[in-house]
């Protein structure tokens, strides 16, 4: 049978009374709270796991707290793998200024899979505790359908834990800064020491007599898979024995020797010292023979006065003529801080009088230049890896980044893509997440050193 047909169930006059009244409610007694929907990144084509996310929008709406005498949820709880914060709050919001103001936005993006209401997952920053929750259950049938409809979203949320979402959290509104303040020290954090000033290495060296002019390799042997030690014949009485490097280099999965330079030419001499190649385990049938001179003067050792800062790669070096004579040659070793570690030497030269003139090409980026942006992407001009910056130092010249995509290189260049600012990477100093418990790594730790899992299952199989 049907229903009465003289009374309305509902008219749409009555209905939109009820979400005015409930509008105007939840803008007297509500919390303004930033809406911020999440946005995949990569998923699963098999399972459709999302692998990650980011989130790169964000909306104010006001939201009504239910939970009204503070967070339910089970607090702060020590479980086998440490302690958990367990905070849940739920918001109620309005059903229309949801699909008025915020899913028409996020319908014209695109890249949302749901924008017709909140969806699981989303994220709502909650300004009174300074918290990030997520979305862990849309309730949207409560009240249930009064006069025919519903009115509001109840979103049940939890306490975020940050993951591996791209970026940080993307490209929030710079606007919000209390959302910004509040992400600034969260998730994972990587400290970046660069250059603040480029700076050319120095160095200088004597000359000697009775010296290895350099070694030559008659034979490449094979197989060395470590790094091989070069030893020399020991030098008379008064003299220096000569130290080298053997240089190795891989083919089809065979390695071999593919120079050795010398990193002190000797002295004293009166022979040829006899070169001995060691395989340090692996590797066999490498040979050399030196090239001695007796009856004039080359350069020895070179010591580095000032390592110099900023280099990308390994800078050229060049030795002062001699005059009449051959001049030396070197090759510089360019260590993981941008920095000159060593310099070796090719051919230690001949007909030297006095002490040569050292010269190292300068590093390519001499100053330092701008201020990186909070939240801006960098890039390393190498290694094409890049991230989001969440401080800069100007003093201590530390920049802390978010989540890596890919692994930066010790020299390159960091470029803001925002502020422009361009600086040489020193090394990584640190790589973190900060977590308010950072005890729990410990206790894991700890853990592992009593229950071994990687040996055996110490409960049995079945």
């Amino acid at each position: 049978m049907a229903l009465n047909p003289f009374f309305l169930q509902g008219s749409p006059g009555e209905q939109r009374l009820i979400q005015e009244l409930i509008n105007e409610q939840l803008k007297i007694y509500g919390v303004e709270v930033s809406y911020i929907p999440r946005k995949f990144v990569r998923k699963e084509t098999i399972i459709r796991e999302v692998t990650s996310s980011k989130f790169d929008d964000n909306f104010a709406l006001e939201a009504y707290v239910s939970n009204y005498e503070g967070y339910s949820g089970s607090g702060d709880i020590l479980t086998k793998f440490g302690m958990n914060l367990k905070d849940e709050i739920t918001l109620i919001i309005s059903r229309e200024r949801f699909e008025d103001f915020i899913s028409p936005f996020l319908a014209v993006d695109g890249g949302y899979e749901l924008s017709t209401r909140p969806r699981e997952g989303d994220i709502v920053y909650f300004p009174l505790g300074r918290r990030l929750f997520e979305v862990k259950f849309v309730e949207h049938e409560k009240p249930f359908y009064q006069l025919g409809k519903t009115y509001v979203y109840e979103l049940q949320c939890e306490l975020f834990e940050l993951e591996d979402e791209v970026g940080g959290f993307g490209n929030l509104n710079a606007t919000v800064q209390d959302i910004d303040s509040t992400l600034e020290n969260q998730g994972y954090i990587t400290s970046l020491q660069l250059f603040a000033t480029g700076q050319t290495a120095i160095a200088n060296c004597g000359i000697r007599s009775g010296y290895v002019r350099k070694v030559t390799l008659t034979n490449d042997g094979y197989d060395y898979v470590g790094i091989p030690t070069v030893g020399f014949t020991p030098s008379p009485a008064g003299g220096t024995t000569a130290s080298a490097v053997a240089i190795t280099k891989c083919s089809g999965g065979v390695c071999s020797i593919k120079e050795i330079l010398l990193v002190n030419p000797g002295s004293g001499y009166t022979v040829a010292p006899s070169v001995t190649v060691y395989s340090n385990g692996s590797g066999a049938g490498a040979e050399a023979k030196t090239v001695l001179v007796k009856d004039s003067y080359g350069i020895g050792p070179v010591q580095i006065t000032s390592i110099g800062a900023g280099y990308v790669n390994p800078p050229t070096v060049s030795f002062s003529s001699p005059g009449l004579g051959n001049i030396a040659q070197g090759r510089c070793i360019v260590g993981t801080s941008g920095s000159i570690s060593q310099i070796l030497i090719e051919d230690a030269g001949t007909g030297y009088s006095s002490q040569p003139t050292i010269t190292i090409v300068p590093p390519p980026l001499i100053t330092g230049i701008g201020t990186y942006k909070f939240n801006e992407i960098i890039t390393g001009s190498i290694s094409g890896t890049t991230s989001r910056v969440k401080s800069w130092d100007k003093d201590t010249n530390v920049l802390q980044v978010g989540v890596i995509d890919g692994e930066f290189k010790p020299g390159e260049i960091i470029v803001g893509s925002a502020s422009s600012a361009i600086y040489s990477l020193k090394n990584i100093s640190q790589s973190e997440f900060a977590d308010k418990y950072e005890q729990n790594d410990e206790i894991e730790n700890e853990a592992d050193l009593i229950v071994d899992f990687s040996e055996s299952n110490p409960f049995g199989t079945y």
